[in-house]
C-alpha cells in the first residue's frame, strides 16, 4: 500500500474514532436529558435510561493492571528493566513503568491509568522456552508493536475500539436456552405455564430485534476501524521485526518468530505437568515441583526444536527457510526477515546478565508456577 493510501486510511480512522466519541457523548447527554426532564410521559425516561446504559458501556475507560498478576517495578528488577529500556530505545517506543507476569506464551504492552503508563506483560512460558537472544528478540518485537506509529494502539483510536467492543458486549444477543421447560400437559396450571412461556419468548424476540440495530452498527463500525488501522498496524509489526533483528540479531528474530508455533505445545505440556502434580502418587510428585517447572518447560521446548530441525522442510516452508512452516502473517514476517539484510546482535544477553534477571524473576516465577500447578492451563 502506498504512503498516500496509508495516510488516507489513518486520517479516516481518526475521523471514525472521533465520530464514535461524539456519539458516545451524544448518547449520554440525550439520555440524561430524557431521564431528568422527560417525566411527562412514561416512555421518555425509559428510553433515556437505555441510552445512558449504552453510553456508560461505551465510555472511554483507562486500562488497569491485573491485581492478581505478579508485578515488579524498576527498583525491584533493575537488570530486567535495563534490558527492556534498551529494547524500547532500539524499537523507538516509550519505556515501560511496570512488568507483570502471566502463564501465557506471549509478550505485549498495555496501558494503565489516566496518564497511560506502560506495563510490559511477560508470559513466563515464552521466557522460559526461549534461549537468551530469542528473549531479547521477543521483547523487542512486543515493544515495537506498541510504538506511536501504531495508531490502533494509541489513546484516541484505541479507546474508540475499546468503546465499540464494550458496547457490542452490552447489547449482544442472549444465549438461547439449551433446555426448554418441560411440564406435563395434564398438570394443574399447565395451560397458564405454556401461555406465559409463549409470551415471554415473544417479548424476548422483540427485544432482540430492537437490539439488532445498535449491535449491528457497533460491530460494523469496529470492523471498519480495524480495517482502516490495518496498514499502520502491519507497518508497525514489520518495523518491530526490523528493530528485533537489529537488537538481538536477524537469526534470533527469525527463531523467535518460528517459536510462536510452540505456544500450543508448551501450554499442553504445562497442563499435563499440572495434572501430574495433582494426580500421581507422592513418590513421583517431587519430579514436578514449582521450582523446576520452568526448567521442564525449557527442556520440552528444546526437544520440540530438535524434532523440528530433523523434520524435512515441506511446501509450507516459505522460500525454503529451514524450520519455518508458519502460515498467514507469521509466514509473511518470516519471509520478509529471511530476505532482508542480516544484522548482528546489538543487545547481547550474556550469562552474567541472564543470571541477574533470573534472580530477579525468582519470586514471580514461583507465584505463577504455583497457580499453574494448582489451576492448570486455559487451553
Amino acid at each position: 500500500m502506498s504512503t498516500a493510501s496509508v495516510r488516507f486510511a489513518t486520517a479516516a480512522a481518526y475521523a471514525v474514532a472521533g465520530a464514535v466519541h461524539l456519539v458516545t457523548a451524544g448518547l449520554f447527554l440525550t439520555g440524561l436529558q430524557l431521564t431528568v426532564l422527560g417525566f411527562r410521559t412514561f416512555f421518555q425516561p425509559v428510553i433515556g435510561l437505555l441510552l445512558l446504559s449504552l453510553a456508560i458501556a461505551m465510555r472511554p475507560r483507562p486500562g488497569r493492571l491485573d491485581p492478581d498478576a505478579p508485578t515488579v517495578r524498576e527498583a525491584d528488577a533493575p537488570a530486567l528493566f535495563a534490558l527492556l529500556h534498551r529494547a524500547a530505545d532500539m524499537a523507538g517506543a516509550r519505556r515501560v513503568d511496570a512488568v507483570q507476569f502471566t502463564a501465557d506464551f506471549s509478550a505485549n504492552v498495555i496501558h494503565y491509568g489516566l496518564r497511560r503508563r506502560r506495563c510490559f506483560v511477560l508470559g513466563l512460558p515464552l521466557w522460559a522456552a526461549s534461549p537468551p537472544q530469542q528473549r531479547v528478540a521477543a521483547v523487542t518485537q512486543a515493544l515495537g508493536r506498541s510504538a506511536p506509529r501504531n495508531v490502533r494502539d494509541g489513546a484516541f483510536v484505541g479507546s474508540a475500539l475499546r468503546s465499540l467492543t464494550s458496547g457490542s458486549h452490552a447489547v449482544q444477543e442472549g444465549e438461547p436456552s439449551a433446555t426448554p421447560p418441560r411440564f406435563s400437559p395434564v398438570a394443574v396450571g399447565a395451560a397458564a405455564v405454556a401461555d406465559g412461556t409463549q409470551r415471554f419468548n415473544a417479548r424476548s424476540r422483540k427485544s432482540e430485534w430492537l437490539l439488532w440495530i445498535p449491535r449491528t452498527a457497533l460491530a460494523a463500525t469496529a470492523r471498519l476501524l480495524l480495517w482502516l488501522t490495518e496498514p499502520t498496524a502491519r507497518r508497525a509489526q514489520f518495523e518491530a521485526d526490523d528493530a528485533s533483528a537489529r537488537a538481538a540479531s536477524s537469526s534470533a528474530a527469525l527463531a523467535a518468530l518460528r517459536d510462536r508455533r510452540l505456544a500450543r505445545a508448551i501450554s499442553l505440556e504445562m497442563h499435563r505437568l499440572a495434572i501430574e502434580k495433582r494426580t500421581v502418587v507422592k513418590a513421583r510428585t517431587a519430579a514436578v515441583t514449582q521450582d523446576d517447572l520452568w526448567e521442564l518447560v525449557n527442556a520440552h521446548a528444546a526437544h520440540l526444536r530438535e524434532q523440528d530441525m530433523t523434520r524435512p522442510s515441506g511446501p509450507g516452508s516459505p522460500s525454503g527457510v529451514p524450520g519455518s512452516t508458519g502460515t498467514g502473517t507469521d509466514a509473511l514476517r518470516i519471509e520478509r526477515l529471511a530476505h532482508s539484510p542480516q544484522h548482528p546482535a546489538t543487545i547481547v544477553l550474556d550469562e552474567p546478565g541472564r543470571a541477574l534477571i533470573e534472580d530477579e524473576l525468582h519470586v514471580p516465577e514461583q507465584t505463577v508456577a504455583q497457580r499453574v500447578l494448582r489451576d492448570g492451563m486455559q487451553l
